[in-house]
């Protein structure tokens, strides 16, 4: 995702919870209001809704572990040979058991 869009994003979540937010606290000060998100008429004993936990300041925020997908990398390993023009083991090898001398065909 490109830098641009991920600001815009960030720009749009932030203006978002911005508006959420002045929105519950309108619905705090204003009876009425409350009362039309609650259908009518607000609870008087049992209102555990957001706007009451909002106003008596009992939000609590807990961490969220979200394991991270990790990207995968693609590793291409080519098969390599690998050859050598001059062989130290034919000096080491006893008399007449290396190859043919072809400079000695008469």
């Amino acid at each position: 995702m490109s830098r641009r869009i991920r600001q815009r994003l960030f720009l749009a979540a932030g203006v978002l919870s911005l508006a959420v937010w002045l929105f519950m606290a309108t619905a705090e000060l204003c009876t009425p209001l409350h009362a039309w998100l609650h259908g009518g008429a607000i609870p008087v004993n049992d209102d555990d809704c957001a706007i009451v936990c909002i106003a008596h300041g009992k939000i609590d925020t807990a961490p969220v572990a979200v394991p991270l997908a990790a990207p995968i990398a693609w590793i291409e390993a080519a098969p390599r040979i690998e050859s050598s023009v001059t062989s130290t083991t034919i000096e080491l090898l006893p008399d007449g058991r290396g190859p043919p001398d072809f400079s000695a065909v008469s």
